[in-house]
């Protein structure tokens, strides 16, 4: 995911929406390396406790096991959608910058003209 740079082109300090998309990021690559090892640990487990064998517990678990994976990967989509809107603010926000600055060198240039 390429990182937006600010309009200043001297400055390299991430802006806020900046480190909230890195952040973001972050935990959305740890939930979803959550969701797939909860995939393989349930994997592991049906394999490992054939239906015939299962416990109500041990069922109940697997249930809910199942139903925190599915959660887990919602969350991680959720994620990616709050990334892919953040990415667009700061895309916006930086082209909003540059307008503002070629409107202050105009106006600027402008008033130069005038007090000449």
């Amino acid at each position: 995911m390429p990182q937006q740079q600010s309009s200043s082109s001297s400055s390299t300090v991430p802006t806020p929406l900046e480190r909230a998309l890195d952040q973001n990021e972050a935990v959305k690559e740890t939930v979803e390396q959550s969701a797939n090892e909860l995939f393989v640990i349930n994997t592991v487990l049906k394999q490992e406790f054939p239906n015939q064998v299962q416990s109500d517990d041990v069922a109940q678990a697997l249930r809910k096991s199942d139903e925190l994976e599915t959660k887990i990967q919602e969350s991680a989509e959720d994620l990616a959608q709050v990334n892919r809107v953040l990415e667009q603010e700061i895309g916006e926000r930086a082209e909003l910058e540059r307008e503002l600055a070629r409107t202050k060198a105009a106006l600027a240039k402008a008033k130069a003209e005038t007090a000449d």
